[in-house]
């Protein structure tokens, strides 16, 4: 995105807050002429002292009180206005935040699966905070710069117009030097963001993975590689706060300089004119020339921080704007409950166009079946899982669910008939309980009934306070096989028309799956069921049984019918058997 379409977005999160962004700019000019009128009372305190012991010390009361009722207002004026930026500015803040959290959940789980989490979260987090500095600087210290140079402007004029047109000659100069500056920098701090998002990935896997870091000895790489990413985070870093940091002091010469010709020019009027320009008069005039040019310094360092703020938002747009491949229609219907009859015809897909996975896959489930799906690992097995699911759409062919293509169905009913239980668990920060239940009306008789089934009942007991113990994100505290009791436990709480087992007790002990396993079989009678594993042994009582390779299916049958055959099941069967 260019910088205009960027600004576009933001005017449109900013369309909502007219009203408050108005008021603002209201505020702000009061307190901005307010401070402005300060110099002119300062000139008329200075001309009231006449000789040593000719002092108008009356008037001089008299100005002092103003000057207090003025600082007064112009602080309350400035304090409100700070009150409407802030309330506008994280309010624009919050909005775009929950805009790129919903979008997360409408995206595609390939879209997920091929980036990195972290610079998803770099975006949603660390950008959107730099963003709101960005634009909280901008509606604090923009609008203030632009009243006081205006208002100074007017008196500058008013007081004498020769003088005012040198300043207002060699003023924009700084202007001129703070744009030239910030349009080298905008890239500059668009290349930071993105290496940020990086880093932030990269410390997300390395943290995640730490288990496998160490297991591998790999800490030294990741340390080299870290430090690789850190030094061009460094570098660019440095080019752009160097460049971004040119502006203040170049603005500073060119102020310094004016104020430096406003005192020489009025110092000559006032020895030139005494009785027309007088010292106070020039100790105003020099006020309002260091006002003038002080927001020019202001502007100068929004822009600058501007810069980075639209760069950090048009990441964020970026990732806003993402095609939302999971979003129903609204012809899309609606499915309460399903017998489980699956028709799987000429489906074709595979996550890299580029590399054919599935090919012509044909198949029929009628309702209540139990199907095994088994063969060597990248055959296709969880794709058909995932194909079922929704989580990808086939390329070519169709899925039915009792006659339904499964395009015309809802996602959220259509997955509400599934029962899914992956060799990857999912737990979430709470309570055993919590994680349960998942705040469904379940009663704690039916809870620990359905943990007594799937023989997660007893590790839990043994648990500190049970089922209120708390576990953190993932079930950190559990082993992998207690987290895939739970999972499990989960699926008999709520028992849709059909189940997807895949690798379902691949970390529970044999003595325990065996139990479990009598338990699914109930569990599996009168519901369409699909099961993946890799211990043959364990689906030796499914109605069909697929053996898949590269993508098809080589053979189908009963475990009996393929092991007379001699073919590749078997050969899959007996290896299991086989001595190293």
């Amino acid at each position: 995105m260019d910088r205009k379409d960027i600004l576009k977005r933001v005017t449109g999160y900013i369309e909502k807050y007219n009203f408050l962004v108005v008021l603002s700019i209201v505020f702000a000019a009061i307190s901005s002429l307010l401070m402005l009128y300060v110099p002119i009372l300062a000139g008329k305190s200075i001309d009231f002292i006449i000789t040593k012991d000719n002092v108008d010390f009356k008037s001089l009361k008299k100005i002092l009180f103003i000057c207090f009722i003025v600082f007064v207002t112009a602080s309350i004026m400035q304090w409100i206005m700070n009150r409407i930026n802030n309330k506008v500015t994280y309010e624009i803040s919050r909005k775009i935040r929950k805009d790129g959290f919903e979008k997360i959940r409408k995206l595609s789980v390939g879209y997920i699966d091929g980036c990195q989490i972290g610079d998803i979260i770099s975006r949603i987090i660390n950008d959107v905070d730099t963003f709101t500095d960005g634009l909280l600087m901008g509606f604090t210290q923009f609008f203030t710069g632009i009243i006081t140079i205006l208002g100074t402007l007017f008196f500058m004029i008013s007081i004498s117009p020769i003088i005012a047109f040198v300043v207002v000659i060699v003023t924009p100069l700084s202007l001129f030097v703070a744009t030239f500056i910030s349009k080298h920098t905008f890239n500059m701090f668009k290349v930071q963001s993105e290496i940020k998002g990086k880093q932030t990935g990269f410390v997300d896997e390395i943290i995640s993975g730490e288990k496998i870091v160490k297991t591998f000895t790999k800490e030294e790489d990741c340390i080299k590689e870290f430090d690789k990413i850190n030094d061009e985070l460094s570098v660019c870093s440095m080019k752009a706060v160097f460049y971004s940091s040119l502006t203040n002091p170049s603005t500073r010469f060119v102020n310094n300089f004016v104020y430096a010709l406003v005192a020489i020019c009025g110092a000559i009027m006032v020895i030139k004119k005494p009785g027309v320009f007088s010292v106070g008069m020039l100790v105003t005039f020099l006020s309002y020339a260091n006002q003038y040019t002080k927001p020019f310094n202001e502007i100068s360092g929004v822009v600058t921080e501007f810069q980075n703020a639209i760069a950090c938002a048009g990441r964020v747009f970026e990732f806003i704007d993402e095609e939302s491949i999971d979003f129903d229609n609204e012809s899309d219907i609606v499915i309460d409950s399903v017998s489980g009859n699956i028709d799987i015809k000429n489906v074709s897909f595979s996550y890299d166009k580029e590399k054919k996975l599935i090919e012509n896959f044909n198949l029929s489930v009628n309702s209540g079946k139990r199907v095994a799906i088994v063969g060597p690992t990248g055959c296709g097995k969880t794709t058909i899982i995932n194909l079922l699911m929704r989580f990808y759409d086939v390329d070519k062919g169709e899925i039915l669910v009792d006659g339904k293509n499964i395009k015309t169905i809802t996602r959220n009913s259509l997955r509400k008939n599934y029962g899914m239980v992956l060799q990857e668990t999912w737990l979430k920060e709470g309570t055993i309980r919590d994680n349960l239940l998942l705040y469904s009306d379940i009663s704690d008789e039916e809870m620990i009934e359905a943990a007594k089934k799937s023989h997660a009942h007893g590790f839990i007991k043994r648990l500190k306070n049970g089922y209120d113990t708390y576990i953190s994100e993932d079930g950190k505290e559990l082993s992998n096989g207690q987290k895939q009791l739970l999972c499990i436990t989960r699926i008999m709480l709520n028992i849709p028309p059909m189940l997807i087992l895949d690798e379902a007790t691949s970390s529970i002990d044999i003595k325990t799956e065996i139990r479990i396993q009598k338990n699914f079989k109930k569990l599996m009678e009168g519901r369409t069921s699909f099961v993946v594993a890799h211990r043959l042994s364990t689906i030796k009582e499914s109605d069909i049984i697929l053996a898949m390779k590269d993508g098809n299916i080589v053979e189908m049958g009963s475990h009996d019918e393929l092991i007379k055959k001699n073919g590749f099941y078997a050969s899959l069967y007996n290896s299991q058997f086989e001595q190293a």
